[in-house]
Order: structure tokens, then C-alpha cells, then sequence
């Protein structure tokens, strides 16, 4: 009997394993679209209402300008949609995986919390994408017409995709912070629909969320501008791309920290403590707690091991008194401590020294365009070039410590992550593992695709603004 209750426990441990494992591959696969599409989106509606708003006679006098530089502000963003609408389309094949693996690999789950989650996944179906994906194809079209219908369908293009990243981080947070419920016959049931959409969780997480997928919007312009700068092709649109990107990602890496990073994390030292503490790798309980600047968790010993500390400064930050105390990992049973204390401490770490590392640039990238001194500084065009990939590395460390965080829970306090997962009858490791493979030289092709894809947009480079825009001539 013993034998049979082991093989019993290590069949559920493998079989959750790989699911855990497929799920992360397809779920961080597939983020890396929709970070930019959010971000993308609200650049390209900047660009759009400052070439139709920016009329000479405007009373508007921040969109004022002529009528070329109007031309080439509709230009640019015309390109940047062209990137939209291929990473867009990317997004939504690798994210329909997703809701099937709900109901394959994480059926339990699903029985347990559709419940509440069905309506927000619905909604953002619904609404949000349908919306989406509707207006860029209009935006796209009515190029050429031109007038208050383009400039409308790129103002729905971006509040269809923030929308939808509403209700995807409705669902999240209630994942995180289980609200406005209640649990008949073993499955949480909706009882509010507004008390979910006014989780205490869910604003802070979602202003953090969009302003790290703006700082991504941000840099792309910035680079973009950059690279052409480089090579001495399409300058008046470098130009454009430069000034807009730098002064976005400085806005939006100084609300990234403050106040929606300080918020958050001050949420998450009050409402799961041992994330919190695994985060700071806070092993024990402290009265006026350092912050670690750098250091090397043990969980073994429990200790923080070659560690650069600002003595007081945590409890500062969390609770703003210096001597504050704070819970440790020390207050929380062993059982409830997330399953990887140092993967949590390092995707924290990382997530907030890349934002610290991008705030300088983004304020290095100002001062030098206040300078006039921006579009010739070949050491910061190849900075703010370089900069990029490393937006989604901090994006997907931010996910990373909200996630592997929360556990040992896949709804905090009601469900563990093991109990989630389908019977290991229904889905075998061995066939996880199997799909698993799948998925990863499915999104290999698609990930060369999509790479393929914009390399030849961005080799074409944007259109010559000088080009005329009536109905027949953009037709033809």
C-alpha cells in the first residue's frame, strides 16, 4: 500500500510539473505580443491626433504644426501600425493555447473558479478584442480617407487593447485576491460582477501593468528612431520617433516606480506577506528592515548571503516609518512559502534593476534632446537601440514574481496549484510532455515568422510623407 500511495503522490507531482511547464512556456511565449501591442497602441494614437489635430489655425497649440510636419507625424504613424498589425495578429494565434489549456490541463481549476473568471474572460473576448481587432483593420483601411474616421478607429484600436488588458488583470487579481465571492457546492460562484471590477488589488496592478507595457511602446519608438538615425535614413521620421519615445519612457519609467510600483508592493507586503518577503528575501521578522540592494538568498540556512543592504529603508518604503516591522518568512507556516524562494527574489530584482537602469537612459535621452544634442549622440542612439529587448525582460520578471509568488496557491487562500491541475488520468506527463514539445516548435516557427515579417517592414522603412494621401492614389 505504501508503494502504490507513493507512485500515486509522484504521478500527480510529475503530471503538475509539466503542466506548470507548458503553461509558462505558452503564457510568457505569447505575453511578449500583447506588451506591445498595449504599449504600441497609445504612441500611435500620440502620432494620429497630432497630424489631425495639429492644423495650423488649431487652438490646440502643443498639436500645432505645419502642414508637412503633419504629414510626417501621419507617416510614422502609419508605420508603427504596420508593426501593430503583425504583432497583433502573432498575439492572437499563441494565445488561443491558452484557453484551451484551461479546460485540458487545468480542468480542476476551471470547475473550481469559472465561476467568477468566465465572466472577465468573457468580457474581454467579447468587447475588448472584438473591438481591437475590428479598428485596426479600419484604421489600416481608411489611410488613405483619412479625417476624424482614421484618427477615431486608432483611439479604438487603443482603448480596445487596454480594455482587454482590464479584464485580463481582473482575472489575475482576483486570482491573487479573491474577492466578492462566495463557495456553493465546492466552486467559488460570482456574487458582485462590480465588486470584481473594483478589487482593491486590481487598480494598482493594472496601472503597474500598463505603464511597463507603455515603457515597451516607449523604447520601440525610441529605438526605431534610433536605428534610422544611425544609418542616416528617414531622418524627419527618426526625428519623430526619438522625441516621442524618449519623453514617453521617461513619464512612464518615473509612474513605473512611483507611485504604481510603491503601491503595489506595499499591497503585497499587506495582503500575501510571503510573497513580500520571499520578493525582499526577508528570511525573519524585522523591526526597522533593510533594503537589499543585492545579495544571495539561502533558504537552507535562511539567510541573505553577500548582500549590499540601505539599513531601515524597506520599512521606510512599506509602511513610511523607519522602524517599522515587518513579517518575515519566519511568520509564515513553511508549507505556504512560495516553492522557489530565490526565483522570486531574483525576478523581483531583476524587474526593478532593469526599470532603475531604463529610467536613466529614458532621463539621459531627455536632457540630451533639451540639448539639442539627441539625434547626433551616437553613443546614446546605439543606448536607447540596445535598451529594448531588455523592457520585456523586466516585463516578464514582473509577471514572473507576481506568479511564482502567489504560490503555493493558484487562487491565494482557496485553491493550491496541485489541486488545480486536471486528474493525471485525463492528462498523463507523458502527454504533457508531448504537446509541451509542440507548443515550443510551433511558437519557434512563428516566432521566425514574425521576425521575418518585421525585418521587411522595417527595411522598407516609413513612407515618404511628401507622398500624396487621397482615396484613388492610397488604392492604387
Amino acid at each position: 500500500m505504501g508503494t502504490q500511495s507513493e507512485e500515486r503522490a509522484y504521478a500527480v507531482s510529475s503530471h503538475v510539473t509539466v503542466d506548470r511547464w507548458q503553461f509558462t512556456l505558452t503564457v510568457m511565449f505569447h505575453y511578449l505580443f500583447p506588451i506591445l501591442t498595449m504599449g504600441l497602441s497609445l504612441f500611435i494614437v500620440w502620432l494620429e491626433s497630432v497630424a489631425f489635430f495639429g492644423r495650423e489655425r488649431s487652438r490646440l497649440a502643443p498639436f500645432r504644426k505645419t502642414a508637412a510636419e503633419r504629414s510626417a507625424y501621419h507617416s510614422a504613424a502609419h508605420f508603427w501600425a504596420k508593426i501593430f498589425a503583425v504583432n497583433f495578429a502573432v498575439g492572437v494565434v499563441t494565445g488561443i493555447p491558452l484557453e484551451f489549456q484551461f479546460g485540458t490541463n487545468w480542468a480542476s481549476f476551471s470547475n473550481f473558479a469559472g465561476g467568477v473568471i468566465g465572466q472577465t474572460l468573457a468580457m474581454e473576448g467579447v468587447f475588448a478584442f472584438f473591438a481591437e481587432s475590428a479598428f485596426i483593420g479600419i484604421f489600416l483601411w481608411s489611410r488613405g480617407v483619412g479625417g476624424r474616421l482614421h484618427w477615431f478607429s486608432a483611439v479604438m484600436v487603443w482603448i480596445g487593447s487596454w480594455i482587454s488588458g482590464f479584464f485580463i488583470i481582473a482575472t489575475n487579481a482576483w486570482m491573487q485576491h479573491p474577492v466578492a465571492y462566495r463557495i456553493e457546492h465546492g466552486r467559488a460562484q460570482l456574487h458582485s460582477f462590480w465588486g470584481l471590477l473594483t478589487n482593491p488589488w486590481l487598480g494598482w496592478q493594472y496601472a503597474h501593468n500598463m505603464s511597463g507595457a507603455a515603457i515597451t511602446g516607449a523604447f520601440l519608438l525610441a529605438a526605431g528612431g534610433a536605428f534610422y538615425a544611425l544609418l542616416g535614413r528617414h531622418l524627419d521620421f527618426a526625428r519623430i520617433c526619438l522625441t516621442v519615445g524618449v519623453v514617453g519612457a521617461l513619464i512612464f519609467t518615473v509612474v513605473q516606480i512611483f507611485p504604481t510600483g510603491d503601491r503595489q508592493a506595499r499591497q503585497l507586503a499587506r495582503y500575501q506577506p510571503s510573497s513580500f518577503a520571499a520578493a525582499e528575501a526577508l528570511f525573519h521578522t524585522e523591526k526597522g528592515a533593510p533594503l537589499v540592494v543585492i545579495g544571495n538568498p539561502d533558504t537552507r540556512r535562511r539567510t541573505l548571503d553577500s548582500s549590499i543592504e540601505m539599513p531601515h529603508f524597506l520599512s521606510f518604503l512599506t509602511s513610511r516609518r523607519w522602524n517599522a516591522t515587518l513579517k518575515g518568512l519566519d511568520s509564515v507556516p513553511v508549507s505556504r512559502w512560495p516553492d522557489s524562494v530565490p526565483l522570486v527574489y531574483y525576478a523581483y530584482h531583476i524587474m526593478v534593476g532593469l526599470g532603475t537602469i531604463l529610467l536613466l537612459i529614458a532621463g539621459l535621452g531627455v536632457l540630451l534632446l533639451w540639448r539639442r544634442r539627441l539625434y547626433t549622440s551616437r553613443p546614446m542612439l546605439w543606448a536607447l537601440m540596445l535598451a529594448f529587448p531588455f523592457t520585456f525582460i523586466a516585463n516578464i520578471a514582473g509577471w514572473a514574481t507576481a506568479e511564482t509568488g502567489r504560490q503555493p496557491w493558484l487562487v491565494y487562500g482557496l485553491l493550491r496549484t496541485n489541486e488545480g491541475a486536471s486528474p493525471p488520468g485525463s492528462v498523463p506527463a507523458g502527454t504533457g510532455i508531448f504537446t509541451l514539445l509542440g507548443f515550443a516548435g510551433l511558437y519557434l516557427f512563428l516566432g521566425i515568422l514574425f521576425l521575418i515579417l518585421i525585418v521587411r517592414i522595417v527595411s522598407r522603412g516609413p513612407e515618404d510623407p511628401e507622398l500624396t494621401t487621397t482615396s484613388t492614389q492610397a488604392a492604387a
